[in-house]
């Protein structure tokens, strides 16, 4: 008797709505946690609360992403694409007028963030970004110091060229202090009641350069320079 060629069924092609949804719901869950951590910070949110944010199955949030730790982690590297462009912005500062370089290198610190800021989601990160600067817990050392160290100990190093002669400290500390002006700035909205309205709040584009200008002639006065 001949034996019979076994054959497989065919593979059923995904339906394009299938397909992709995976991607959607991967994008739906950082972005909804992305919104919870900077609003409620860490230990405020649950994988619960992101799912039912999300609009997906709560099983999905760690199919997708791992531990609670990992899905914080994971947002600050896919909003990563700023540090990269400031970093990358220092590369290009070395020529022109040694006297301007230091106006050059608070622009290159700016504009970034402000860019960012200048979108809704990006606004909400920067949130997030102060609350992972501020707040002390061990969930904040990983981003720190993959993503904000390195970008932080460039900018130091390039006050120190700009600057000859002023200490690591005078500059760590300048660097500091721009960045808690930068931060207040994003976030804060008071401006519009402060001057009666003559300035609206997250129009970056018309306050960045006055805000690199305060910026640029604070740490040569603080440097003494």
């Amino acid at each position: 008797m001949a034996t019979q060629a076994r054959t497989s069924a065919p593979r059923r092609a995904r339906p394009r709505a299938e397909a992709e949804e995976a991607p959607d719901r991967r994008r739906n869950i950082l972005a909804a946690a992305e919104r919870l951590f900077a609003r409620h910070g860490y230990h405020g949110v649950s994988i619960r609360d992101i799912a039912e944010e999300a609009g997906v199955p709560l099983a999905l949030v760690g199919y997708y992403y791992g531990p609670k730790l990992e899905l914080y982690e994971e947002i600050f590297r896919q909003r990563s694409g700023y540090i990269k462009e400031r970093l990358a912005a220092l590369e290009t500062l070395w020529q022109g007028p040694r006297e301007e370089l230091l106006e050059r290198i608070v622009r290159a610190f700016v504009r970034p963030a402000l860019k960012l800021a200048a979108d809704p989601e990006g606004r909400q990160f920067m949130q997030l970004v102060a609350r992972n600067l501020v707040e002390q817990g061990p969930e904040n050392s990983g981003p720190r110091a993959e993503l904000f160290d390195p970008v932080a100990h460039a900018y130091i190093d390039a006050f120190m060229k700009a600057l000859p002669g002023i200490s690591r400290a005078q500059a760590a500390w300048c660097y500091q202090f721009s960045l808690g002006a930068l931060m207040h700035h994003i976030s804060d909205q008071r401006i519009e009641d402060l001057s009666h309205g003559e300035a609206k709040a997250r129009q970056f584009d018309r306050s960045a350069e006055l805000l690199c200008r305060f910026l640029a002639a604070g740490i040569r006065s603080a440097c003494n320079v």
